[in-house]
């Protein structure tokens, strides 16, 4: 089959557990002999890495080829069904929007599956040469291998750190120092930001524009199209955050808040104990309370079984313990 065909179509067929700059450059590569380019994301239910977000993935990271998403249970190996290759020809052909003329692949078993399809085998850095990686190696160490996911997949396996705790007990430096440290960023408080904004004034209506912008704040961030994001991000403070300071003012929760603090879940609190000097400022609300907010906080932890650290004493014993505590968490499997 003759490269100068007119309007010819390919296909890449992958699990993409998870994305990675290798399948990426099997992409570019396909795009640039084809003029249609299908993408097939192939998953099964019992996979590490839910389906429908690599699929979206993959639709992100594929701007100009069509991405479908084949769910079929299918077997996963020749050895399994005397009718392997048949039943891949048939949910391919069923996703396909026509039979391909060229399969792309990097591995061997391109060439059997272009015969099934009818087509031409295309093979793309078999040795791995280009980018010398796999998903196996990503999801066993996927912080080892950081500069092998584009950005969005980043996001899935980016640790996340949140400083949280009373009022003024140097929450904010912390995350700032931290991030240096780290050689990354941090969310800043969205609360901040707002009520200064009103020269102070907080109401019960603000709770719910609160828990959304931290959370939108974080988002935003977390998707590490930024290179300063690395393996780790610091958030000064969360929507739990939010629910704990209602709950106190006010004696009740939006349920908005509480949804919100429900779903952002962090790999490792750092609870900020209040036995540093109280410095007061137009946003600091509860002068006389930090160690009733304290217990508040401990207790909205430890009730929703989070991970945390209590970090105490003085500024350098404080920051010394938050730096052993997230090395710790960024060792851990």
């Amino acid at each position: 089959m003759s490269l100068t065909k007119m309007h010819v179509t390919g296909m890449v067929l992958g699990k993409f557990l998870p994305p990675h700059h290798g399948h990426l450059q099997l992409i570019r590569f396909a795009q640039g002999l084809v003029d249609e380019l299908t993408v097939v994301v192939g998953t099964l239910a019992r996979e590490p890495i839910p389906g429908a977000l690599r699929f979206e993935w993959m639709r992100q990271l594929c701007g100009g080829a069509r991405v479908v998403h084949l769910t079929d249970e299918n077997p996963q190996d020749p050895a399994e069904r005397p009718d392997f290759w048949q039943i891949w020809r048939a949910s391919l052909l069923r996703v396909l929007p026509r039979p391909p003329d060229y399969v792309f692949a990097s591995e061997a078993y391109g060439q059997r599956l272009a015969e099934t399809l009818g087509a031409t085998f295309i093979p793309f850095d078999p040795g791995r040469q280009t980018v010398p990686i796999s998903g196996t190696a990503i999801r066993e160490a996927p912080l080892d291998h950081w500069i092998d996911l584009p950005p969005p997949v980043r996001a899935h396996f980016l640790r996340r750190v949140c400083v949280f705790g009373p009022e003024s007990t140097g929450k904010s430096t912390l995350a700032r120092r931290l991030a240096a440290h780290f050689q990354t960023r941090a969310v800043p408080e969205y609360a901040r930001a707002l009520l200064e904004a009103q020269d102070g004034r907080l109401d019960e209506a603000d709770m719910p524009l609160i828990a959304r912008g931290q959370a939108a704040a974080e988002a935003a961030l977390a998707r590490c199209e930024h290179e300063g994001v690395r393996r780790v991000l610091f958030c000064d403070t969360d929507p739990l955050t939010t629910l704990v300071w209602s709950a106190r003012l006010y004696g009740r929760v939006a349920p908005e808040v509480a949804a919100l603090a429900e779903a952002h879940d962090y790999d490792l609190y750092l609870l900020t104990a209040p036995d540093v000097p109280w410095v007061a400022d137009v946003v600091r609300y509860l002068p006389d309370d930090r160690a009733g907010f304290f217990a508040r906080c401990q207790a909205a932890l430890a009730g929703r079984g989070r991970r945390f650290v209590v970090v105490e004493g003085g500024w350098a014993r404080r920051e010394a313990t938050a730096i052993a505590a997230v090395e710790a968490c960024l060792a851990a499997p």
